[in-house]
């Protein structure tokens, strides 16, 4: 149950909201709609607005475009808004405005702390785990309380996952909000049968959203000064580990769902930056999809035998927790300690599930770190491979 939903005169904000008659039929599923169906009100005018550019640019109506919804046209930016996974959201604070966000879809999921190193970068942490989203079951009920102008969430999301009908997105839509979203974090789900974006496409798509284009780019060189700097230093490829990345939430793991990245998910990302190779790629193991929830075992791990494992769900650990806790069992188990990578040490926490751009910024650094220690120094030390200044400039308006 939303916490601190504001209560506010809803039909007056719908005015500014404006979207057409085909997406709120069967289409609105299925892809894009034509610019004819989604007519916003006439943007004004230079005679009606104040001459101030920057008055005249935020009344200024403007529109977004992404799958599987298509094109929605606001009136005006977009200004309370929700996203269901940590790598939408990071996106918003990316773009200033974590302001404006009044929830989140998994709380638990959403690590915040990467901001601490960022000056001036903050968000309500106890608003978005008082508006939980999954803890309220993804009931429309708390869609309605949040009264949010704009869903950043992928609808065919919660048709597939949390059993909603077309008719329930249609609703939240007519009397709430719009959806903006695409599930980007894996490529393994067979509902997902329409576009995919990358990280910084789908970056591009909220930076759109919110008219903050100038942010974007500011973030969008960033990003690529630090993986050229960071490919240039690589060894070759015949030089680099081969990977396996899984899921498993206990300190004492004995089986795991496996993850491919040649999947191109985002969250993956950072691993394919840094060059390494896929494990199961010649294994015919496909990694957890929604219709695919197979496991595997230490057994299986030693006949593949990784150079790196990389296990998710441990990102509240530290390096030296993780260590302490996961290394030192596997290195007691009498299977798994016959692994190559628990015999050297090389087993690591895997990154996040969801992962926007500063995410990925620190991410990319610890990965650096994990698979090239010799190059870029030990994931225990403290070495820095990107400007948290820069970042927290960028993110507090100053570029």
């Amino acid at each position: 149950m939303a916490k601190d939903a504001s209560k506010r005169d809803t039909s007056t904000r719908r005015d500014y909201v404006k979207y057409g008659g085909a997406i709120l039929s069967g289409s609105l599923l299925a892809g894009c709609a034509s610019d004819s169906e989604t007519k916003a009100s006439p943007a004004t005018t230079d005679t009606e607005a104040s001459n101030d550019q920057s008055t005249k640019t935020e009344k200024r109506s403007h529109a977004v475009s992404m799958e599987p919804v298509g094109r929605i046209t606001f009136d005006s930016v977009p200004e309370r808004w929700v996203a269901y996974g940590g790598g939408y959201a990071d996106m918003g604070v990316a773009l200033g405005k974590a302001d404006g966000m009044t929830g989140i879809g998994g709380a638990d999921r959403y690590y915040t702390s990467v901001y601490d190193e960022l000056p001036g970068v903050s968000v309500d942490r106890q608003r978005l785990e008082n508006n939980d989203l999954g803890e309220a079951g993804m009931s429309k009920e708390i869609f309605y309380e949040l009264d949010n102008d704009v869903h950043v969430i992928d609808p065919q999301m919660l048709v597939n996952w949390f059993e909603w009908k077309q008719k329930d997105v249609e609703e939240i839509t007519t009397n709430v909000g719009p959806f903006v979203g695409n599930l980007i974090f894996r490529r393994e789900d067979d509902w997902h049968d329409y576009r995919y974006y990358t990280l910084y496409e789908a970056f591009e798509k909220v930076a759109q959203l919110f008219g903050e284009q100038e942010r974007y780019r500011a973030f969008e060189t960033l990003h690529d000064d630090l993986i050229a700097d960071i490919q240039r230093q690589l060894p070759p490829a015949e030089e680099r580990p081969n990977v396996l990345l899984v899921y498993e939430g206990s300190n004492e793991p004995v089986k795991f769902s496996p993850y491919r990245l040649n999947d191109k998910g985002t969250s993956k990302k950072q691993w394919r930056d840094l060059g390494v190779s896929d494990t199961l790629g010649s294994t015919g193991i496909d990694g957890i999809s929604t219709t695919d929830r197979g496991r595997i075992d230490y057994e299986m791990m030693l006949e593949i035998d990784p150079d790196v494992i990389l296990l998710r769900a441990h990102e509240r650990k530290t390096p030296t927790e993780f260590r302490e806790t996961v290394l030192e069992f596997m290195r007691s188990h009498p299977v798994a300690s016959r692994l190559t990578a628990v015999k050297n040490g090389r087993v690591y926490r895997g990154g996040y599930l969801y992962q926007g751009p500063i995410h990925n910024l620190f991410l990319t650094e610890r990965g650096a770190k994990q698979l090239y220690p010799d190059i870029f120094g030990k994931v225990t030390e403290d070495n820095q491979l990107f400007d948290r200044q820069r970042v927290a400039d960028i993110v507090n308006g100053e570029f």
